[in-house]
């Protein structure tokens, strides 16, 4: 249903009533097409707007009312002339005006168009074909007019038929109401068009507004989604520490010995105890990076006894699996730039899900290269971009032959708590938050990581951190 509102908007685009005739045709064209018409007939022709300026036409007065005008009674003359010609209805039909001293016509005849009056036709003054001597009006207008020069002036003015006048000016008001519709139709095309952008405008700056509020109330819920983690994070941490430090009593023995059962509910509370402590591990991890109130204390990190570490800790768990976990680097890479444990922690998660995720009989491989990757402006200026600096940075690579990463997870694997099988039946348990804390710790050390295809099968997880010298080469 259509507001009153929306009626009123389109009703002020396409009405008339506010425009005037300078505002739709050229007044240069429409001067040369006065002139034309009136060359044409050998009268003078002119249009006058609807405030009475003159917008197109001869502005030279005929030599008569020049010389007349040099009088005082002639200028008098003159005023009640002009005057006598504003008062003409100026309808559809010319109407002609006979009030001149000089026995002169003027034709006068309204320019109309969508019912409103918006201009005038002027033409003369010419004197009737039948008039052949001047009236004595004429002489009577002042009496030091010299009256052989009023002769002569006189009869230089031109002579046509009111008939013919009456055509010359329905010619010209076609010509013109062309030129009005056209240039009518081109300003509501125009007007239409502006309406439209601001309206889009309008509607852009609503969507804008509302965005951002939701933007700041997704804000305040993402702060106190944080919050709460944190807190419930903490508080469960205690209660959960001393049941695992009870459950490991209860299996040293300390109260007694247990019975086979007994120990295996045990080894099932203190199991399922480290598990849930895990995950309350990376929720507080996850808050601090969340918040940025995560410190990393960066030193020096030697590539070699990292990797080294990790298949030494690793290694009982991919036995279990009867998977093969395997690392390879170069003696003699440069060092790393962060902190060891927080280092130790994102290839422990990348090699754990690769074990996870790979069946009997697969291999997960830990790499490490020595890379050079062009620089960003954002990095190092535009100024070192443009002299194609590059810089030198550790990558490594966690490859397994697993199940693979489909090409539309592979950016969402990322995202905190998103699982690829994320159904009931998920043969593999997890958070869904070890990945997000990966890329988190990634780019907090300055690094990038993101996932390949593996090679026939699998996943290979990249991640490039840069070294403690940092190495530029052109």
């Amino acid at each position: 249903m259509t507001s009153d509102a929306s009626l009123s908007t389109v009703d002020d685009l396409t009405s008339f009533s506010a425009v005037r005739i300078e505002e739709l045709v050229n007044r240069k064209g429409l001067d040369e097409l006065a002139a034309s018409t009136g060359e044409l007939y050998g009268v003078l022709l002119r249009i006058f707007g609807s405030t009475g300026a003159l917008l197109a036409g001869n502005t030279e007065p005929p030599q008569l009312q020049v010389y007349i005008g040099t009088r005082a009674g002639g200028r008098r003359a003159l005023r009640r002339v002009v005057e006598s010609i504003k008062a003409i209805e100026h309808g559809d039909e010319a109407q002609i005006s006979t009030a001149c001293p000089s026995g002169a016509h003027y034709a006068v005849s309204g320019i109309c168009y969508d019912k409103r009056s918006i201009g005038r036709i002027v033409v003369g003054p010419y004197l009737p074909i039948d008039l052949t001597e001047p009236p004595e009006a004429l002489f009577s207008v002042d009496s030091d007019l010299d009256g052989d020069r009023l002769r002569t002036l006189w009869s230089q003015l031109a002579r046509v038929d009111d008939a013919a006048v009456r055509r010359l000016i329905r010619h010209l008001k076609t010509a013109i109401d062309l030129i009005l519709f056209s240039g009518h139709r081109a300003l509501l095309a125009s007007n239409m068009h502006l309406a439209s952008v601001r309206e889009s405008y309008r509607e852009l700056q609503e969507k804008t507004a509302s965005l951002q509020t939701a933007y700041e109330r997704l804000q305040e819920l993402d702060r106190l989604k944080s919050n709460f983690l944190g807190t419930v994070s903490h508080e469960l941490r205690t209660p959960l520490t001393s049941i695992i430090g009870y459950s490991e009593m209860l299996t040293a023995g300390i109260v007694g010995e247990m019975t086979a059962e007994q120990q295996e509910f045990i080894n099932t509370i203190h199991e399922k105890g480290a598990q849930l402590l895990d995950l309350i591990g990376g929720l507080l991890d996850l808050t601090k990076l969340e918040s940025g109130t995560l410190n990393i204390r960066k030193s020096e990190v030697p590539v070699g006894p990292l990797l080294d570490d990790i298949v030494q800790t690793l290694t009982p768990q991919a036995r279990r699996k009867k998977v093969a976990l395997l690392a390879q680097y170069e003696a003699d890479l440069p060092e790393l730039w962060g902190e060891p444990t927080r280092l130790r922690q994102v290839l422990q998660n990348l090699v754990e899900n690769g074990i996870k995720f790979t069946p009997e009989g697969g291999t997960v491989r830990l790499s490490a290269n020595l890379v050079h990757r062009h620089m960003t402006a954002d990095e190092e200026g535009p100024a070192v971009v443009m002299r194609g600096m590059k810089r030198a940075m550790i990558e490594l690579r966690v490859a397994d032959t697993g199940i693979g990463i489909s090409e539309a997870d592979r950016e969402r694997v990322f995202d905190a708590f998103y699982q690829v099988d994320s159904s009931s039946t998920r043969s593999q348990g997890g958070t869904g938050l070890g990945l997000s804390i990966v890329k988190r710790l990634v780019s907090a050390h300055d690094g990038m990581v993101h996932v390949e295809k593996g090679d026939p099968s699998g996943s290979v997880f990249v991640v490039l951190l840069p070294c403690r010298k940092t190495t530029m080469i052109g």
